[in-house]
């Protein structure tokens, strides 16, 4: 088990170079004898006009792709003789780099990264899974709507990591995981959820996540949220959770409202108010504020721009007063 995650630790490295690639890769399918220029006269391979050249867009994510399914059916093999393509799946793929600056605070750049392999080799309950996050979050499960980058809260590189682990599910309800992140530092969560619909309109749902860590031990995070269709293109949102651990005893919570408004072929306009408290610190709320979020294809349907605004009221504890400061954000997300 070690040397799996070793393995798959440095294969996650690999993987996250490939979205840097900008010249065309060499497809894993094989190439015509001759391409087509734009006068009809044909031109061996390598020999392309530059018009007819992949755009630097496409050949990244091609890349990024391709080196997933290159990681996925690597690691499948680990566990069996059955071929990848005999059921295997790459989902939920996700690269993200967004730049962030929060007022009196110096400019942050944070490149994330996600997804989950289907294995044909393993059971279909189970799935491995990779990334680059920050591990406060990860380890929590705090909903990635409640998460530091979410919250434009200014990161360090330290702040995020990598993490690889296996995972399984009983039922539609139960989860399992257990992964490693800085190499081999262990962790592992227990999640259930459920939802009820109240109505046409109206969902909620219920989600708590037991986990341990080498550093903080056991712990646990509620989460509770409920969702409104106002319209079918306008929806309103309260999500809350809120986190205890064994070496912090005292409750730390996230909570916001929020109105999501599509306007088609994925383009999203919302508003957010957003709250934070810690139990202990003295104040109800030791950061509250707005912000507003626009999101919308910027090449084909798979790659998504954003830009985000805000205005925060922060203050850690009673012994300071409480400050205030804008903040803006923009990043491009890529799906493969």
């Amino acid at each position: 088990m070690r040397v799996f995650f070793q393995n798959l630790m440095g294969l996650v490295s690999l993987l996250m170079l490939g979205a840097c690639a900008s010249a065309p890769q060499p497809s894993l399918t094989a190439e015509p004898a001759t391409a087509r220029t734009a006068q009809g006269v044909a031109a061996p391979v390598g020999q392309v006009p530059s018009e007819a050249a992949e755009p630097p867009a496409e050949s990244a994510r091609r890349s990024v792709r391709s080196a997933a399914v290159w990681l996925a059916s690597g690691v499948d093999s680990w566990f069996g003789d059955k071929p990848f393509d005999e059921g295997g799946k790459v989902s939920d793929g996700r690269l993200s780099v967004t730049v962030l600056k929060r007022q009196d605070e110096r400019v942050n750049l944070n490149v994330r990264f996600n997804a989950s392999f289907r294995l044909p080799n393993l059971e279909d309950s189970a799935y491995v899974f990779i990334g680059r996050d920050d591990p406060r979050d990860l380890i929590t499960d705090t909903p990635p709507a409640l998460s530091r980058q979410q919250r434009l809260l200014t990161e360090a590189a330290a702040d995020t990591t990598f993490f690889a682990g296996l995972g399984r599910r009983l039922g539609e309800q139960i989860d399992f995981r257990l992964g490693f992140r800085d190499g081999l530092k262990p962790y592992a969560q227990g999640r259930y959820r459920r939802p009820w619909r109240l109505g046409p309109a109206d969902d909620i749902e219920f989600r708590e996540t037991l986990f341990w860590s080498v550093k903080g031990h056991f712990g646990s995070t509620t989460v509770l949220s409920y969702e409104h269709a106002f319209s079918p293109t306008l929806v309103g949102r309260w999500l809350s959770a809120a986190t205890i651990t064994q070496t912090h005893s005292k409750f730390r919570w996230n909570s916001g409202l929020g109105a999501y408004q599509s306007l088609g072929n994925q383009r999203l306009l919302s508003l957010e108010l957003l709250a934070a408290g810690r139990q202990g610190s003295g104040v109800l709320l030791t950061d509250y504020g707005v912000q507003t979020r626009w999101e919308q294809p910027v090449h084909k349907d798979w790659l998504l721009g954003e830009f985000i605004i805000g205005h925060f009221w922060p203050r850690a504890n009673a012994l300071i007063p409480r400050g205030r400061a804008w903040a803006v954000g923009a990043g491009l997300k890529m799906k493969f």
